[in-house]
């Protein structure tokens, strides 16, 4: 994913430099063997993928096809999602990590070009990327629209003043809940059902702090200002209601600790058996 410099002939750097784009080549490269082999889909993928000249084009334009509405139309929504891409190139690196994250983590993605299409985890995280670039800027009205449209499509919600890193993997993503002051670090993959909640009625800093490489299992609940330590796992069905040290397995209703965890990274492996 990082940008690499191409040299001339002569061993020099050329005057113009190009970026070598691996995701996006991988993604251009099933659209066209889909198109192919799905000549139904041979319209949408040729809109959404191989007329579009960069990924950040092609994040945008579908994204905003999903996201728009009759009152608020698809072009407008793009314009929001390219002003946020132009703005903060991040956005688009993250966007390329995810997509890396959930072809490595996920046996049911075939290629580089499901997630972008079809996965809903995906949509709905990319869509919170754009609206929290918006809360950030003091538009929260715009934000909370786009929060309220990927909940309504996705089924997932994620307040767009939450901080969320990298290389994050929602698997089928149905129920999932990001609160306003929670934090999720880089390389976390949670799966269908987790919430990152307060406990009640409190203000102020008031949910979850996920660090690195953490596995959430399937309906987890993670509620408080706690810290969920890097590398940990929390069990499928949890509820965890205090701390979790950086590579301890947490389970039950009320969570225990209940051991170490046995590989470097659980969010990578993710295996949810204990």
């Amino acid at each position: 994913m990082d940008s690499v410099v191409v040299k001339n002939t002569a061993g020099t750097r050329s005057p113009e430099t190009r970026a070598v784009d691996p995701v996006w080549t991988r993604i251009r490269e099933a659209a066209q063997q889909a198109a192919a082999s799905e000549p139904v889909l041979a319209g949408t993928l040729h809109a959404t993928i191989l007329s579009q000249p960069r990924f950040e084009g092609a994040l945008s334009y579908h994204l905003a096809r999903l996201v728009g509405t009759t009152e608020v139309p698809a072009a407008l929504i793009r314009q929001i999602f390219d002003e946020a891409l132009n703005d903060d190139p991040a956005i688009g690196y993250a966007a390329r990590a995810d997509i890396v994250a959930v072809a490595d983590r996920d046996p049911a993605c075939t290629s580089y070009l499901d997630p972008l299409l079809w996965f809903k985890g995906y949509h709905a995280l990319q869509t919170y990327r754009a609206a929290h670039w918006l809360w950030v800027r003091g538009r929260g009205d715009l934000a909370h629209y786009l929060q309220s449209r990927a909940s309504a499509l996705f089924g997932l919600d994620i307040h767009p003043g939450a901080v969320i890193g990298k290389s994050i993997f929602i698997d089928h993503g149905t129920g999932v809940v990001i609160g306003e002051t929670a934090v999720v670090e880089d390389g976390v993959s949670m799966l269908h059902g987790v919430t990152l909640g307060g406990t009640g009625k409190e203000r102020g800093d008031r949910h979850p702090k996920v660090r690195r490489g953490v596995l959430l299992g399937a309906g987890a609940k993670v509620l408080g200002n706690i810290e969920i330590g890097a590398c940990a796992k929390i069990a499928a069905g949890s509820v965890v209601l205090e701390a979790v040290p950086a590579g301890c397995t947490a389970a039950g209703v009320p969570a225990r600790i209940i051991g170490c965890v046995d590989v470097p990274e659980p969010a990578l492996e993710m295996d949810q058996r204990i």
